[in-house]
C-alpha cells in the first residue's frame, strides 16, 4: 500500500497568545528560531541506551557536567524506565535516585532541569530541590501533575502515552495514529488547563515508540508538522529509539547518523526541544540547521571575506 507524501514545506509552529518566547527556570527561549537539546541523564541499571552506566551518583553528575559542557540547553533526569521489564522502583528509591542529582545538578549550571516520573510526589521533591519541569511521559495520568506544576512554578511537559504507567500494551492499534495522538494530546492539555495551569507552561511530546510500533512512530515524524499546531512547543524524543534501529537494521551503537537525520526532518516539521543522548552531535546539527534556515549567525565568518 502506497503512502501520501505529506507536504513537507517548513513548518514555523504558530504558538498562541503566549508567543514562540518562553521563559522556563533560568533560559529563555524564542521557538519561532531556536530549538532546545535536552540532555538524557538516566538513574537506571538498564538504560537502553548505555546500559546503566550512569545509574551510579557519580557517573550521572559527570553526564550533567559533560552535557552541559558540551552545550546542552537542558538536562532531563530519571529514575524509572518506562518499561515495566526491568522490575518495580519504590516511590522512595525513586526520590533518592533523582532528588540529589536535581540538587547537584542546580549546583553546577543554570541550564534546564526537567525530571522524568508519572508520579506527583517525586516531581514535588524534585522541583522543591530545583528542578525547572516536570517530564510525564504517561500522558498526565495524575492530572494533579498539572496543579503541581502551576503550583510550584515549573513547566510540564504533557507526553502521549496509551497505557497506564508502567503497564506493556502489547500490539497497540491505531486507525490513524497522527489524528489520534493528536486528540488526545489536545484533551491532555486541556485536562492540564482545567487543573490552573497556565498555557506558557506547557510543552508536548507525541511519544515516539511509546505504546506505539515503528510504523507509528515513522507516520509520527513524517507528519509532525500536523501536532506542531497543536500551539504548544513540541518536543520530540526520537534519540537512538527502536523505530530507527528497526528502520536502519543497525546495533544500537551505531544510530547516531540515522538519529541525527531524524532530528534535523522534526526541526523542519515544528520540533523545537529535541531529547538526545548524543548531546554533541545534536547540538552541532541542530545550529547548522538553525543557520542553513537563517535564524542564527555563523559562529564566526572568514572564508573568501
Amino acid at each position: 500500500m502506497s503512502t501520501p507524501t505529506p507536504d513537507l514545506t517548513l513548518v514555523v509552529p504558530d504558538l498562541g497568545p503566549s508567543g514562540p518566547v518562553r521563559t522556563i527556570g533560568a533560559r529563555t527561549f524564542d521557538f519561532s528560531r531556536q530549538v532546545a537539546i535536552m540532555a538524557i541523564v538516566n538513574r537506571t541499571r538498564d538504560s537502553f541506551y548505555d546500559n546503566g552506566s550512569t545509574f551510579d551518583f557519580g557517573p550521572a553528575l559527570r553526564r550533567v557536567e559533560e552535557a552541559v559542557e558540551q552545550g546542552a540547553d537542558w538536562v532531563d533526569i530519571g529514575g524509572v524506565p518506562f518499561s515495566p521489564i526491568a522490575g518495580p522502583v519504590s516511590e522512595q528509591e525513586e526520590v533518592e535516585r533523582v532528588v540529589p542529582l536535581v540538587e547537584a545538578t542546580r549546583g553546577v549550571t543554570d541550564a534546564v532541569i526537567s525530571v522524568d516520573t508519572f508520579r506527583a510526589a517525586v516531581a514535588r521533591e524534585a522541583l522543591r530541590a530545583g528542578a525547572d519541569a516536570i517530564n510525564d511521559t504517561s500522558g498526565l495520568h495524575d492530572p494533579t501533575m498539572a496543579r503541581l506544576a502551576q503550583e510550584q512554578g515549573g513547566t510540564l511537559i504533557v507526553c502521549h502515552s496509551k497505557a497506564a504507567p508502567l503497564t506493556k500494551l502489547p500490539s497497540p492499534q491505531y486507525e490513524d495514529v497522527v489524528t489520534e495522538v493528536r486528540g488526545v494530546l489536545a484533551d491532555r492539555v486541556q485536562l492540564a488547563l482545567a487543573q490552573g495551569l497556565a498555557p506558557e507552561r506547557i510543552v508536548v511530546d507525541p511519544g515516539h515508540d511509546l505504546n506505539k510500533n515503528t510504523f507509528h512512530s515513522l507516520e509520527i515524524t513524517r507528519r509532525l508538522g500536523e501536532l506542531a499546531t497543536l500551539g504548544y512547543p513540541l518536543l520530540a524524543a526520537v534519540s537512538n529509539k527502536d523505530f530507527i534501529q528497526e528502520t536502519l537494521d543497525l546495533p544500537k551503537e551505531r544510530l547516531l547518523a540515522g538519529t541525527t537525520a531524524t532530528h534535523v526532518f522534526c526541526i523542519l516539521q515544528g520540533a523545537r526541544i529535541l531529547r538526545v543522548h548524543d548531546v554533541a552531535g545534536a547540538v552541532h546539527a541542530a545550529r547548522m540547521t538553525e543557520s542553513i534556515l537563517g535564524w542564527r549567525p555563523p559562529a564566526r565568518t572568514g572564508h573568501n571575506l
